[in-house]
């Protein structure tokens, strides 16, 4: 849980950040170390940070990047991010130790193919680990 908390508090500052980018950044640097994933751009406008145990390892057997289209993530992303905010919103119907924080997608902002492919993913293990179901 206290992983699910620190990936929701960063993922916050990062998409709050509501600057709007024209053009998808192609310069993003990928860093991993066990389990720790991070997305970067080079001005530092967003950063995407997950630490989650079993995470890289779960992500290396889903499909690979370039399989879905932006738009395809940025859809799927903007419904699981409205389902997940409702949840934060109910904690008396909803765990709340789960769904801590609020997260701030802005369907307006290109945050770029690795932001998106590793949020849509991040989602699909979230369900999986924790017996969700956001969509």
């Amino acid at each position: 849980m206290k992983t699910t908390f620190y990936f929701i508090a960063i993922l916050a500052f990062i998409v709050s950040c509501n600057s709007y980018k024209p053009t998808a950044s192609t310069n993003s640097s990928n860093t991993t170390s066990a389990d720790t994933l991070r997305i970067a751009n080079d001005s530092l406008e967003y950063e995407l940070i997950v630490i989650e145990p079993g995470f890289n390892a779960w992500l290396a057997s889903q499909p690979p990047r370039g399989h879905y289209a932006q738009s395809t993530l940025e859809v799927r992303n903007g419904f699981y991010v409205n389902e997940y905010n409702l949840r934060v919103n109910n904690p008396g119907r909803y765990d709340s130790s789960i769904y801590e924080w609020r997260i701030d997608y802005d369907r307006n902002v290109d945050y770029g193919y690795e932001v998106n492919y590793l949020l849509y993913n991040y989602f699909l293990f979230f369900e999986k680990r924790y017996n969700q179901k956001l969509q």
